[in-house]
């Protein structure tokens, strides 16, 4: 867990107005589920075999999310090795997924080391219910999340122009504790989409950023290496 100042009243607007922002995402995303379940993505990559997919049979939702990114494999792998509530944060609602402090805009050192059982934070104090789980990776290629109802997929194939990130999550609602099964399906049906999306956009623009910044010709300024999600 990383000490972060609690942030500013600059800070804590921008994460209020993008909370309202998708808001209308968040509340009406059942009516187009088919469409966000694979924003994104093409059918190919829908109808891919992905790790974990083996892991949650009978799975009410499967999603297949994806988004090009202008850097290779490598500027896009330690951005999700970070991830983690009060860790580098989501790249997404802060306000929501990281208690208001912001997601990080550098990669972390203290946040490189990844192993089989290590801890993804959706909480300070994660849980098998508050928190993902390192199930197995593979250095720049996959990665892969689970707790036990759900898996949560990354893969990142090089293009000729850098990365393809996909996500794909399947989740199980265990109606044996009605509670927790509600909870997914409120996370999962309403909130998932509005909050993934934002992260994957968050992870493009800070890698393309990065990876900019690092190859402009010396002297000109890094603000013109940075590039917006698109």
């Amino acid at each position: 867990m990383v000490d972060r100042a609690r942030p500013t009243s600059r800070e804590l607007t921008l994460e209020i107005r993008n909370v309202i922002q998708d808001l209308p995402v968040l509340l009406t995303a059942p009516l187009y589920r088919r469409w966000h379940l694979r924003w994104g993505s093409t059918p190919a990559e829908v109808a891919s075999r992905l790790p974990g997919d083996s892991l949650m049979h009978g799975a009410q939702y499967k999603s297949t999310r994806a988004i090009n990114i202008d850097a290779p494999p490598e500027a896009v792998w330690p951005w999700l090795v970070q991830v983690g509530c009060l860790r580098a944060g989501w790249y997404s609602n802060d306000l929501l997924d990281n208690l208001a402090h912001p997601s990080a805009t550098v990669i972390v050192p203290e946040l490189q080391h990844i192993e089989v059982g290590q801890w993804v934070p959706m909480s300070p104090k994660p849980s098998l219910r508050s928190g993902l789980k390192v199930h197995s990776f593979e250095t720049n290629r996959w990665l892969l999340w689970t707790t036990p109802d759900s898996t949560w997929a990354w893969q990142l194939t090089p293009t000729d122009h850098g990365t393809r990130l996909i996500a794909r999550i399947n989740a199980r609602y265990d109606w044996r504790h009605p509670h927790w099964a509600l909870l997914g399906i409120l996370l999962m049906e309403f909130g998932d989409f509005a909050m993934l999306r934002r992260m994957l956009r968050g992870i493009k623009t800070r890698a393309e950023a990065l990876e900019h910044e690092s190859t402009l010709p010396v002297g000109m300024p890094a603000a013109l290496g940075t590039t917006s999600a698109r």
